[in-house]
Order: structure tokens, then C-alpha cells, then sequence
């Protein structure tokens, strides 16, 4: 298994450019994530890699050579789309082989890569029936069993959970884990779902508008962002913001009124705009009325408030009492200074 390496790696459409200049490295081995909103560029640098796009500048290495400008079938890749696109006349053992068949490979040879996919994906009942009697879930291991046999350098998955429904999503990411683990191959994942990046990546790369705002492991992302919006986009719930000012060392904010700025370690500037961060399980529920509960999602062990400030700024909490889920009560609400996340206000970056 071979390491993936981008060196100001650009893509433009006629005059617009969609990836600026991304540089990146994925180790042997790792299960990194592209993580992202629609439009950030995440399947684009997915298909660069692949050789499906071409590169407008840049290098693109794999096993450390240089395959910015090979074709794709000689990258060493193997992809799994988001649409399954099997042979709906053929087997799942003939889907799985098709592409060594096709290639010439010694039908011992294809029995055998195929039996050991099936036997890592939990395949072997399924071999002999067509597409049409799986279920979707089913669909999508054959389609990763197919890129198993090829025994790739380096799997790049394109939203391939986009399909199913929610259980089958939490059952493949599982799958998807343990196949990594099993195999220890090189594997590059492309997902809006930022659950999805936090519980399945070793590495997770945050895009935004083509750049690459954070690279970091999941829990890094979460306790250290960057920016504001890495902060916003790991996390679910997404983190609250409040606005403020900086007055009298303190900042001054309409839903909590002062707050101490007590992890930033050099003093905010007099009059600067801020917004402080914080995450759902940061905030507490005290006895009080100053904040409305607008509505309350009871979820067993676990309740979601969203609650209105004074000041007209909505937030989530997360807590374990369980409210009129239709709200309409008052609530007081406190934090811990420690917990808060600083940022300025116009550029979005974190202060420190």
C-alpha cells in the first residue's frame, strides 16, 4: 500500500477555479476524509486523484511517484461511487471479477482474490445471486469487494453511503472501519456528513470553497479548530455563537452580559467584535428566565434545547433533563469561561 502526496495542486472550468493550490499528505496506510459543504471542491480533488479529472497545475504523487498526468487505470486506484453501477444480469461472484476477467487474469486467480473479498466483506451466502435480491447495504460491499480484488494502492470512496438510510449508514460506516483495519490500506473518503469524518478518520481534511481550512484527527478538529468554521462544521449539534465586544478586558455580549475571554492568552484589543463559541455540552441549565425554550428534542438519554437569547441569538444546549418539547418555558443559562471558543469577528479566525 502506497501514500498519497498533492503539491499545490489547482483545477480550474474555463475561468473559475474550483481547487486553489492544495497541498496535502496522506500517510500508508491512513483513512483520511474530505469533509465539506456541497460545492467545496471535495469530490473534484477525489477525481484528480483518481485521473478522472484532469489536473490544471500541480503534482500528484502515489507510492511516490508522480501520476499527475497517468491515465487511471495506471494510478493503482481503485473507486467506490455512491451509485453502485453493477451488472444487474451478472452475479455478485461475476460483478466482483469482471474488471481481472476483462484484464486477463487466470480464472484461478479471480476465484481466489474474489472468495477472499467475499470472505472479508461477509459475502460467501450472497455469491450467487444477482443484484436485484440485495438490499442496498449488500449493493455497496459488492461494489466494494469489486474494488478489493484489483488490489489497489490506495481505495478512494465517493459518497458511497449517500444512498442508503440511515441504519444501513451506521451499519456500512462499521463495515467500512473494519475493512480498513483488516486490510490496513490507504484510504481516501469523501463525505458531507461531518459524523461520518469523526467516527470512521484517522485524518480529516475540512474544505471550504476550494482550500483546505484545517487538517487534523477527529478529536483535534473539535477540541482545537482553527477558524470559525471548522468550529461550526465538526460537531453535532454545530457549536453555538454569540456576538460581543471587547470592553474593560472582558467581553461584553447581549445574551450573557460580561464573559471572561479566559483561554485567550494575550489581551483582546479594546472595542474589538468577537464571537465566542460554544459547544451544546458546554452550556448548563440553571434556575432562572432569561432564555425561552423555543422547543426541547427528547431523545432518551439525552435532550436537545434550542432556546432563545435576550439579545434575539439562538442556541442549542444539551442536557439531561427532559422539557415540554413544545417549549415555551423559561430557563436561566450558565458556562464554564474555560469551555468558550474566541473569534474575531470579521476574519473568523480563532484567538489564542
Amino acid at each position: 500500500m502506497s501514500g498519497v502526496q498533492l503539491a499545490r495542486v489547482t483545477k480550474d472550468f474555463g475561468q473559475h477555479r474550483v481547487v486553489h493550490g492544495v497541498d496535502l499528505q496522506v500517510g500508508q496506510g491512513e483513512f483520511c476524509v474530505f469533509v465539506g459543504p456541497s460545492g467545496c471542491g471535495k469530490s473534484t480533488l477525489l477525481r484528480m486523484i483518481a485521473g478522472l479529472e484532469e489536473t490544471t497545475d500541480g503534482q500528484i504523487s502515489i507510492g511516490g511517484d508522480d501520476v499527475t498526468h497517468a491515465d487511471p487505470a495506471d494510478r493503482g486506484v481503485a473507486m467506490v461511487f455512491q451509485t453502485y453501477a453493477l451488472y444487474p444480469h451478472m452475479t455478485v461472484r461475476q460483478n466482483m471479477g469482471f474488471g481481472l476477467k476483462m484484464n486477463g487474469h487466470p480464472r484461478a486467480q479471480i476465484a481466489a482474490k474474489v472468495a477472499e473479498a467475499a470472505r472479508i466483506l461477509k459475502l460467501d451466502p450472497l455469491l450467487d445471486r444477482k443484484p436485484a435480491a440485495l438490499s442496498g447495504g449488500q449493493r455497496q460491499r459488492v461494489a466494494i469487494g469489486r474494488a478489493i480484488v484489483r488490489g489497489p494502492k490506495v481505495f478512494l470512496f465517493d459518497e458511497p453511503l449517500s444512498n442508503l438510510d440511515a441504519e444501513l449508514r451506521v451499519e456500512m460506516r462499521a463495515e467500512i472501519a473494519r475493512l480498513h483495519r483488516e486490510i490496513a490500506a490507504t484510504m481516501i473518503y469523501v463525505t458531507h456528513d461531518q459524523v461520518e469524518a469523526m467516527t470512521m478518520a484517522d485524518k480529516i481534511v475540512v474544505l471550504r470553497a476550494g482550500r483546505i481550512e484545517q487538517v487534523g484527527a477527529p478529536m483535534d478538529l473539535y477540541d482545537d479548530p482553527d477558524n470559525r468554521f471548522v468550529a461550526g462544521f465538526i460537531g453535532s449539534p454545530a457549536m453555538n455563537f454569540v456576538r460581543g465586544q471587547v470592553r474593560g478586558g472582558q467581553v461584553q455580549t447581549g445574551a450573557f452580559g460580561p464573559v471572561a475571554a479566559a483561554p485567550v492568552a494575550a489581551p483582546l484589543p479594546e472595542g474589538r467584535d468577537v464571537e465566542i463559541g460554544l459547544r451544546p455540552n458546554a452550556l448548563r441549565l440553571t434556575e432562572g428566565d432569561g432564555f425561552r425554550v423555543d422547543m426541547a428534542e427528547n431523545l432518551g438519554g439525552v435532550t436537545y434545547a434550542h432556546v432563545s437569547a435576550p439579545s434575539g441569538e439562538k442556541l442549542i444546549v444539551e442536557t439531561d433533563r427532559r422539557l415540554d418539547p413544545a417549549g415555551g418555558g423559561l430557563v436561566g443559562l450558565d458556562f464554564d469561561p474555560a469551555s468558550a471558543f474566541f473569534f474575531d469577528a470579521t476574519s473568523g479566525q480563532r484567538l489564542r
